[in-house]
């Protein structure tokens, strides 16, 4: 299995994040660990995205404490070059989607050679 993650990051509102790609046996998925430190419940949101403009998106479970906790998308065939792939994970605050603000968004790293 070969794994890309992203740095570690923090937000000041206390919502902690590394996202990665995952690749193994022909399929690639995204990964993100997150911990909510705010006390308020987050809507995290994880997209896997490869060339051609082809997206895997999942809306993960609310993260409601702070207890650390993971989301992960389905594999997916990686047709193209796995190496390509990258992931997104955003997490939203409370309230109306239009309105409850980005608390934190982290990405998986990019390899240097990868091509679209």
């Amino acid at each position: 299995m070969v794994v890309r993650c992203g740095p570690q990051l923090v937000a000041p509102e206390g919502v902690e994040a590394q996202t990665c790609v995952l690749t193994q046996g022909g399929g690639v998925w995204a990964r993100a660990y997150y911990r909510n430190a705010t006390g308020d419940e987050l809507r995290p949101v994880l997209s896997l995205m490869g060339p051609g403009g082809r997206t895997v998106e999942l809306h993960c479970a609310p993260a409601t404490d702070d207890e650390p906790g993971t989301c992960e998308t389905s594999r997916v065939p990686s047709l193209a070059v796995p190496r390509s792939a990258t992931a997104v994970a955003e997490f939203v605050g409370a309230g109306p989607v239009d309105e409850a603000p980005l608390l934190l968004r982290a990405g998986s790293e990019r390899t240097p050679d990868a091509r679209d």
